[in-house]
């Protein structure tokens, strides 16, 4: 039974590497077209969506979360999946409406060039938090920190993922999605199914943990309410997506993502919230799941995150790629480059796990505080039509952003006590309502007073 796992990794490895394309065009290796220039279907970009957004520190996090805080935990992870629903508001209307091809150029058009770095800098610090985190992931299943079995797992991984992605791209990425997104559905039903069958996975299990609103699970719910209209925005891999298809199909692929996510978080979670319902005082989630499911089970568990954390792996990559040389513009487009940018921020992840921190939620808490600072640019700039907002404000939201993110991590690792004792998802609320009250308020005074100056400039055509 020890050996299947590694099996399993393998053969999704090898079938990856089988199936993804080698590139020959730009288009095939930024943009996701077929050698043919076809851009992907609905099922593509469905499942693509899909699966690189359940990627395995998700899965990790929706199960721990309902381990300690029950279905409400599990439940405050799955709202950030209504992000799907903005996301497809912010591209249908930046796309479509404005007729932008890429956030960087509407950014560059409102903000100048600090838009475009400001942003740049938050999304290259996302990309590379989740190389680190899928391939914690990875090593964390099959060893100890440290051990020879986590560091092969981890390297192996790694470079299984960097060659394929290397070979095709964006559309190798694609491609490979369909294949691993499939073999996950099979795994999650057939876990789902044994869970179920052996009684387990009961209503009583799951509402173990009473709804109670200064509760941490209820607390992490309004946190999410609050961040899901600028998290979309600020993650690469779900906004590259949006800019492939025609309208409807992009519109109808976010939607469907919506709730297959939601669903397969909340069936994922629900193994967390069995185990904590059944943990003694002390015991870890792996060790109730073992105890209560056996070996088959734990088996596709974890067979289930490897495969997670594979497909994530190589679009991130391919996000990386097209931030760098397509959106940065910092490298000709070539397919050499790309895939030079590939490299370094595999090689970035790798550093990450062998010397960074090991709390998976800390960095999706961060990264969503962080990217809070586009909330208002969405509400504005974007919804809003408002054209004239001064870079003050943008910089005013940024730099507010960036500091409630560095403060909650202080505070998350108890390297800081500034907020006092409270709980630290209750510390996250109360960052969360600054930052996007402050950051609005920012705008809303910027957008006043460049009226006020437009409306007191004498006009010179009556002169």
């Amino acid at each position: 039974m020890e050996l299947l796992l590694p099996a399993l990794a393998g053969f999704v490895a090898l079938a990856s590497l089988i199936l993804a394309p080698r590139a020959q065009s730009e288009g095939a290796f930024f943009q996701g077209l077929s050698p043919a220039g076809r851009v992907p279907g609905l099922l593509t970009l469905i499942f693509s969506q899909v699966t690189t957004w359940i990627f395995a520190r998700s899965l990790m996090n929706a199960a721990i979360l309902g381990f300690y805080y029950g279905l409400w935990g599990t439940l405050a992870y799955a709202i950030y999946y209504l992000s799907f629903i903005t996301g497809g508001l912010i591209i249908d209307d930046l796309r479509f409406r404005k007729g932008y091809g890429s956030i960087q150029s509407f950014l560059r058009d409102r903000f100048g060039l600090w838009g475009t770095r400001c942003y740049n800098l938050v999304i290259g610090v996302r990309l590379i938090s989740e190389v680190f985190a899928n391939l914690l992931v990875i090593g964390i299943l099959f060893g100890a920190a440290g051990s020879g079995a986590y560091t092969l797992a981890v390297v192996g991984m790694a470079g299984a993922a960097l060659i394929y992605s290397m070979l095709g791209g964006l559309h190798a990425s694609l491609r490979t999605d369909v294949f691993q997104m499939i073999v996950f559905l099979l795994v999650l039903g057939l876990l789902i199914a044994v869970t179920l069958f052996d009684g387990h996975l009961t209503l009583q299990n799951l509402l173990f943990i009473p709804f109670e609103f200064d509760k941490p699970g209820p607390v992490l719910m309004l946190v999410a309410l609050l961040q899901i209209w600028s998290y979309p925005m600020h993650d690469p891999v779900m906004m590259d997506r949006g800019f492939i298809a025609d309208r409807q199909t992009t519109r109808r692929s976010f939607l469907h993502a919506t709730w297959i996510s939601g669903l397969c978080i909340m069936l994922f979670g629900s193994l967390g919230i069995m185990a904590g319902s059944q943990a003694a005082s002390g015991e870890a989630m792996n060790a109730v799941l073992m105890r209560l499911l056996g070996d088959l089970p734990m088996l596709l568990f974890n067979a289930a995150l490897v495969i997670s954390a594979i497909s994530t792996l190589d679009s991130t990559l391919s996000s990386s790629a097209k931030l760098v040389v397509k959106d940065m513009h910092f490298l000709s487009p070539t397919l050499r480059n790309g895939r030079m940018v590939m490299a370094l921020f595999m090689l970035l992840g790798l550093l990450l796990v062998f010397s960074g921190n090991k709390d998976l939620f800390s960095a999706v808490a961060v990264s969503g505080t962080a990217s809070m600072y586009l909330a208002p640019v969405i509400f504005f700039s974007l919804w809003g039509d408002r054209e004239r907002i001064p870079l003050w404000s943008y910089l005013g939201s940024f730099l507010l952003a960036m500091g409630g993110a560095i403060l909650y991590f202080t505070e998350s690792t108890g390297y800081s006590q500034w907020l006092g004792e409270f709980h630290k998802y209750t510390k996250l609320l109360f960052i969360s309502v600054t930052v996007l009250t402050m950051g609005c308020l920012m705008f809303w005074i910027g957008d006043r007073l460049g009226r006020t100056m437009r409306r007191s400039e004498p006009d010179t055509a009556r002169v």
